[in-house]
């Protein structure tokens, strides 16, 4: 515990500097404050910004998730459609419309709790709901009720194998983390309609939670192989790759405990299948397809390297599934990779070799004026929180109450 403690505290300081390389003022097209994945990216991203204005909410600091929920609902157009990237000069659609991931309910939600002041909410709340109407519409499969990407690329896991990642690929999956995070909306958006009066919104919403949850742990998991699979919409057949995105639905709690238990054991705990040296992996090392290649352009290589947000995705399933001991190895391990880091560096990277620690995307040819390396400094504060969960019990769970 005294190590840990150390890296924690370590950590801590390092992170006092580095989280003022996210924030940007207000400008152009961006009415509020705004937070970038600093050095790479000078964008405002969806989920970059979700998991960093957590941890500003953890810093005391929740005005800065209530900011991009703002700088993202201006940005809602008349069918609910909300572009998942946003800069100074407006919404930024790629590869297609690349509408946001389902985190704006939830945003929304944790900002208020942080704040405790929900009152800001109802003036936006319509636009909440066009937004999940939106996605209903255009990433809803009909017959499952089950929501799919449209390309992995739009899933954030950009080259993630267990879906398709070309635009020429037409296959379409049913997806674990797509429909773990709806459900998680649903639940938001339940708890906001309660919060503002809006109670049949709330029974609404909560019944398509509790619908959504039983159609995951009804068509992905695979009782045979102890795990969630994406599955092909045209054919309804496992797509059996064990990837970052089968472990999403622990980080929301829809699996039953004694099966969200089995698949931490038999999975991400395997040396062989997720847990390597420096943390966990992003994808199965038996996976035919497993590398640590450094790959940013066209897409960050999501086939292997540790990135510190979903080791900090994972850190939540096993503390929901008692796994206490594996958050505190992870917390040392990713605190103590991510210091030597920064103490190198003075910055971090998005992704790491799995199995030799080494820093990989953005590679150091990617320098600023001074001819220091850019780095990436994001979702990845979220170590922190990981560390002060094992700690002080102190822990970021992103729950719904």
């Amino acid at each position: 515990m005294r190590v840990l403690k150390k890296v924690y505290n370590d950590l801590k300081d390092n992170y006092l500097e580095q989280s003022k390389k996210v924030i940007q003022p207000a400008e152009g097209y961006l009415e509020y404050p705004y937070l970038i994945p600093a050095g790479f990216y000078k964008q405002m991203w969806d989920w970059d910004g979700f998991f960093m204005g957590n941890y500003f909410v953890s810093k005391g600091k929740p005005e800065y998730l209530k900011y991009w929920a703002l700088n993202l609902i201006k940005g809602i157009d008349g069918e609910g459609y909300v572009s998942g990237c946003a800069t100074t000069k407006g919404p930024r659609p790629i590869f297609g419309d690349f509408a946001m991931k389902p985190f704006l309910s939830q945003g929304v939600y944790l900002a208020s709790k942080g704040l405790k002041d929900f009152t800001w909410v109802k003036p936006h709340y319509e636009q909440l709901k066009k937004v999940l109407a939106y996605r209903e519409k255009t990433q809803q499969d009909a017959e499952t009720g089950l929501f799919y990407w449209d390309i992995a690329m739009q899933s954030g896991a950009d080259n993630n194998p267990a879906l398709n990642y070309f635009m020429e690929d037409k296959r379409s999956f049913l997806a674990p983390d797509a429909s773990a995070w709806q459900y998680k909306e649903y639940l938001a958006q339940s708890a906001l309609a309660e919060k503002i009066g809006e109670l049949e919104d709330a029974t609404i919403y909560l019944g398509k939670a509790e619908k959504l949850k039983l159609a995951i742990n009804a068509l992905l998991w695979s009782n045979d192989d102890q795990v969630y699979y994406t599955v092909d919409r045209e054919t309804g057949d496992f797509y059996k790759r064990i990837s970052y995105s089968s472990f999403i639905p622990l980080l929301a709690g829809i699996a039953p405990q004694h099966e969200g238990k089995a698949m931490i054991e038999k999975y991400l705990l395997d040396p062989e299948h997720m847990k390597a040296k420096y943390g966990f992996r992003t994808l199965s090392a038996k996976d035919p397809d497993y590398n640590n290649k450094n790959i940013i352009v066209p897409f960050s290589n999501w086939q292997g390297p540790v990135w510190p947000i979903s080791n900090y995705i994972y850190s939540v399933g096993l503390k929901k599934y008692g796994f206490e001991e594996e958050v505190a190895w992870l917390g040392e391990t990713l605190g103590t990779l991510l210091l030597k880091d920064m103490e190198k560096h003075n910055t971090m990277h998005e992704n790491y070799n799995a199995d030799t620690g080494e820093p990989l995307a953005p590679s150091d040819d990617h320098i600023d004026e001074n001819g220091k390396i850019v780095g990436f400094v994001s979702w990845n504060l979220c170590i922190e929180n990981v560390l002060d969960g094992a700690v002080n019990d102190n822990w970021m769970l992103l729950d719904i109450n």
